[in-house]
C-alpha cells in the first residue's frame, strides 16, 4: 500500500549515481522509498511515489540467454536450436546467417527443432557473474521472445507471416508457438530460482513496421493471444509484472496486448502514446513520449521544468499510472525531470 508520504525539497538531493541502464548515468536522489519500491506501487497499488522514469528499471540479459536463445554480440553466435547469428555493424545488432531459412515449411519442426534442455545450463554460474542491483526495478529481457520473432528466426521474415495465413501450416505454426510458450515458461522459473530478487520480465515481439501492424486483428487474436496469456499467467504466478517489447507502429494492436495479459508496453515514437494512454492507461501502464520531443532541450530550464510540471499534471493519475519511456530519452532533461518529480510527488502524496 503506497503511504502518502508528504514532498519535501530535500529529496533533491543527490546521494548517489545508478548506472543508467537505459543511457547516460543518472543521479540517485534522496527519495522516500527506492526506485524499485516506486515502480512495484506503480505495477500493484496503481500508485507510485513519483512518476517513474527509465532510470528507475534495469534489463537483464545474461551472457547465458544471450548466447543460447538471443542474438550474441559482435562476436556471433550459433544459437540452442543450431542458428547462426551474424553481427551487422552498421546496424548494431545481429541477423540470422542469410541463406537457406532453417524452416522452408512450419510442418517441418518437429524434424528439425529440438527444444534446448536448460535444465543443463550452468545457471548456478551465470547467477554468481550477474548480479542485480535493487535500488530499481529488474527485468528479464526475454530477445527474440517466444512467437513471432522466434518463427522469424526460424523461417526468415515473409515465410514466417505467410505461414500466419497459410491454412496448411497454421497448425504446427500453433504447434510452434505452444513449445516455445512452454519453454518461456521453463525459463522464467529458472530466473526466480537463481535470481530471487527478480522483479519482472519483459518480453520481445515485434509486430509493426514504421506504419503499420505486420498481420491484422484477427490473426493477432488467433494466432498470439493465447499463448501470450498462458505466459504472462505464469509470469503473474510467481508473483512478477510481464512487460512488452513490441517494435513499429502497433498501437492497433494495442487491444491484444492488454487481453494478452501485459501490465506494460513501451511504445516507438511513431505510435500517439497521449492517445494510448487516455484510451487504455486504466488497463496498461503505457510508456509516455512528451510531445514535441525534440524541443524540450532547447528551451530554457525554467521552461522546461515547467514543461516537466505540466507533463505531472496531465498524466500523474492514482489509478492510472504511466512511465516515462526510454525512447523519450532527448526530453529527460534535468530541469525537465526536477519538474516531473517534484509535482508528480506533489500530486501522488495528495
Amino acid at each position: 500500500m503506497n503511504r502518502r508520504i508528504p514532498y519535501v525539497p530535500n529529496e533533491l538531493r543527490i546521494i548517489g549515481e545508478l548506472p543508467g541502464f537505459f543511457g547516460p548515468a543518472q543521479p540517485l536522489r534522496d527519495y522516500p522509498v527506492s526506485a524499485r519500491e516506486n515502480v512495484a506501487a506503480m505495477y500493484y497499488d496503481k500508485h507510485p511515489y513519483w512518476f517513474p522514469l527509465p532510470s528507475d528499471s534495469a534489463m537483464m540479459i545474461p551472457n547465458l540467454y544471450n548466447e543460447l536463445l538471443g542474438r550474441g554480440g559482435p562476436a556471433g553466435t550459433t544459437d540452442a536450436f543450431g542458428i547462426q547469428w551474424e553481427w551487422v555493424e552498421s546496424a548494431g545488432g545481429s541477423i540470422v546467417h542469410p541463406g537457406e531459412p532453417f524452416l522452408a515449411d512450419a510442418n517441418e519442426w518437429k524434424d528439425k527443432i529440438k527444444i534446448p534442455d536448460i535444465d543443463k545450463w550452468d545457471w548456478a554460474a551465470e547467477a554468481a557473474a550477474t548480479k542485480l542491483d535493487q535500488r530499481v526495478s529488474n527485468q528479464v529481457s526475454f530477445v527474440n521472445g517466444f512467437w513471432f520473432e522466434r518463427l522469424i528466426s526460424f523461417m526468415d521474415f515473409a515465410p514466417a507471416a505467410m505461414a500466419l495465413l497459410d491454412d496448411d501450416q497454421k497448425p504446427a505454426v500453433h504447434e510452434i508457438f505452444a513449445a516455445m510458450t512452454d519453454l518461456g515458461c521453463k525459463l522464467v522459473d529458472k530466473f526466480c530460482e537463481y535470481w530471487p530478487a527478480l522483479d519482472g520480465f519483459n518480453v520481445h515481439d515485434d509486430w509493426a513496421a514504421q506504419r503499420a501492424p505486420f498481420f491484422s486483428q484477427d490473426i493477432a487474436d488467433e494466432m498470439f493471444l493465447p499463448y501470450m496469456k498462458a505466459l504472462t499467467d505464469h509470469i503473474h504466478s510467481k508473483g512478477r509484472y510481464a512487460t512488452l517489447h513490441s517494435c513499429g507502429k502497433g498501437e492497433s494492436r494495442i487491444r491484444s496486448f492488454v487481453d494478452g495479459g501485459f501490465d506494460a508496453w513501451n511504445p516507438q515514437i511513431m505510435n500517439d502514446t497521449y492517445k494510448l494512454y487516455e484510451d487504455y492507461g486504466d488497463k496498461i501502464v503505457i510508456s509516455l513520449v512528451p510531445q514535441p520531443l525534440d524541443i524540450v532541450a532547447a528551451l530554457p530550464e525554467a521552461e522546461q521544468k515547467k514543461l516537466g510540471a505540466e507533463f505531472a499534471e496531465r498524466f500523474a493519475k492514482p489509478g492510472k499510472p504511466a512511465d516515462v519511456g526510454f525512447y523519450a530519452a532527448p526530453a529527460l532533461t534535468p530541469a525537465f525531470v526536477e519538474g516531473l518529480y517534484v509535482r508528480s510527488r506533489q500530486i501522488y502524496a495528495g
